[in-house]
């Protein structure tokens, strides 16, 4: 199964090596994605190990590791009995993190290719006016170029019209596109900046991976 792993502590930016400086083939970004993080002074990581678990029980996994990132946050967000303002702000910042969250992981288990036994990392970090969320995983080669397109689409159109008419696409079919559902209502529902940076962190074999970002305002 999908044993996660934790960490928590102080973040810091690590230095961009100098072969993906000399070689911008290697990197592509799309959307509102930030390679040079600010520093966090709190964050959490969550590290996935794929196997061949059944997708279900991989997303009920997920569920729990989305409600206990809520949780974790909402420490930091404090209810006052006698504020309801308070109380009604944490419990906004909670779901809106588990939603996300969720969205995030699912996609990436979904979508990830396990032939290449890379790990899926998931970090949240914790700003004075926003959370940042960060997810990656490997992505099979001959998806990529359908996806970027996709993700063309996105940041391109008109989010709005595209939600419903996802909606109404998934209406008159048995399984709706999830992950493309969960990221428009990302954007129309949550007020959320989404972007991807796709890179080729190995040649032989290829393998190619793609951090999905999400910033939301707190």
């Amino acid at each position: 199964m999908f044993y996660p792993s934790f960490t928590l502590g102080q973040w810091y930016n690590k230095p961009k090596s100098e072969k993906r400086k000399s070689n911008p083939m290697i990197v592509e970004i799309f959307g509102n994605f930030i390679e040079n993080l600010p520093e966090s002074p709190e964050y959490l990581i969550l590290g996935f190990s794929p196997s061949s678990v059944p997708l279900q029980q991989r997303w009920r996994n997920n569920g729990l590791s989305a409600d206990f990132l809520a949780d974790y946050l909402t420490t930091f967000f404090p209810a006052k009995e006698d504020d309801p303002d308070t109380q009604y702000k944490q419990e906004e910042i909670k779901g809106a993190v588990s939603y996300i969250a969720n969205e995030l992981l699912e996609n990436a288990m979904k979508f990830n290719n396990d032939c290449t036994n890379y790990p899926i990392g998931l970090s949240l970090h914790l700003q004075s006016d926003r959370l940042i969320f960060m997810i990656t995983n490997s992505i099979a080669s001959n998806t990529v170029q359908s996806f970027q397109h996709y993700l063309d689409k996105l940041t391109n159109a008109d989010t709005q019209e595209m939600l419903i008419t996802q909606l109404e696409e998934n209406a008159l079919e048995e399984r709706g596109n999830s992950s493309r559902l969960g990221y428009l209502t990302m954007i129309e529902d949550y007020g959320a900046k989404l972007g991807w940076k796709f890179e080729t962190v190995e040649k032989d074999p290829t393998i190619v991976t793609v951090t999905t970002m999400v910033q939301l305002n707190i």
